[in-house]
């Protein structure tokens, strides 16, 4: 995965506005020096999960090079978006009282408002009509969410761990009563993300060095909490997951989707279990093609483990290819 000679990256940030007066978006591009040309099919935005920022996720350089930079030494022009309350995008006003005092926020309605409001900004930047979106776990609702009213908008789409309908508890979710947002610890952080793996696995799959570089990363983001060593999350996804997803009420139609679509998971995903991928793959009936790679001993991060290459391959391949006949 080393890139190729002579394609220098360059990256640029952005505050970009929502629709929430005071309430801005943090933006990062890259792509090559010498990328003169911008085009729907190489134009790409990622979108993390429910619990950490994107800016962390896609673009944590391991063994020399993040998934943004390899996609843009590949001559891509690839964008990520922290969603409010997320990374270095501003605070909702309730992440400054106690949690309590405050209703879950940043649910999904508002996060694919977030959403539209980075295309919008990026389809003007670079004057083009449609990009590819790489939607991760709460990633993959939103952009899914985003697709089905504005198919018009989107080339291809990514869905890494999607979520659906829910039939086991969730990770996330703490129980009982919960306000605005909740504290993570750093110490917890490992033992979840290697929820699933055998033991013996465990150091393989995710190098205690590739952990520690991505936990000082989210750790010291716009995120981090109270003290050091901890980070404050919305809670609005695990709102939206007790009233939607494990109330079988599906948050959006996957049978409006008509651009192709890839999903990828990984065998010990225990966040986003391999069922919801099988369903949200079975109900992609408008989609002109679609496609599912299932990769082993990978976790529901398995594009920040040892294992990221075959996301990689199955994702350049995907973006890639050009339908025959």
């Amino acid at each position: 995965m080393n890139k190729p000679a002579g394609t220098d990256i360059v990256a640029e940030e952005f505050m970009i506005a929502s629709d929430t007066p005071g309430i801005e978006l943090f933006v990062r591009n890259k792509r090559r020096a010498d990328l003169a040309t911008f085009s729907s099919e190489k134009t790409i935005l990622f979108v993390a999960g429910s619990t950490y920022p994107a800016s962390t996720s896609f673009d944590l350089p391991l063994a020399g090079m993040s998934w943004m930079d390899h996609l843009a030494s590949r001559g891509h022009d690839v964008y990520l978006v922290d969603i409010r309350g997320y990374g270095n995008s501003t605070r909702p006003p309730e992440m400054a009282a106690p949690a309590a005092d405050n209703a879950p926020i940043v649910r999904t309605d508002v996060a694919v408002r977030d959403i539209a409001a980075t295309i919008a900004f990026i389809r003007s930047r670079r004057g083009i009509a449609r990009l590819n979106l790489i939607g991760w776990s709460w990633g993959t609702t939103q952009m899914a969410s985003y697709t089905a009213g504005h198919n018009e908008a989107v080339n291809r789409l990514v869905l890494l761990a999607p979520q659906w309908i829910r039939e086991t508890p969730s990770l996330a979710d703490p129980g009982g009563a919960i306000g605005a947002y909740r504290i993570v610890d750093r110490a917890a952080a490992r033992t979840r993300w290697l929820n699933g793996v055998p033991e013996g696995k465990q150091a393989e799959v995710l190098p205690e060095p590739w952990f520690e570089a991505w936990a000082d990363a989210t750790f010291a983001s716009g995120q981090s909490g109270p003290v050091p060593g901890q980070l404050m999350a919305p809670n609005g996804t695990i709102q939206d997951a007790r009233e939607y997803w494990a109330a079988g009420k599906p948050l959006y139609d996957p049978g409006r989707i008509t651009a192709p679509v890839l999903i990828v998971h990984a065998e010990w995903d225990r966040d986003c279990p391999i069922e919801m991928s099988r369903a949200v793959f079975g109900r992609l009936t408008a989609a002109p093609w679609r496609r599912w790679v299932e990769i082993g001993e990978g976790t529901h991060s398995v594009f920040l483990e040892k294992n990221r290459w075959q996301v990689f391959d199955a994702v350049d391949g995907f973006l890639g290819e050009q339908p025959r006949i």
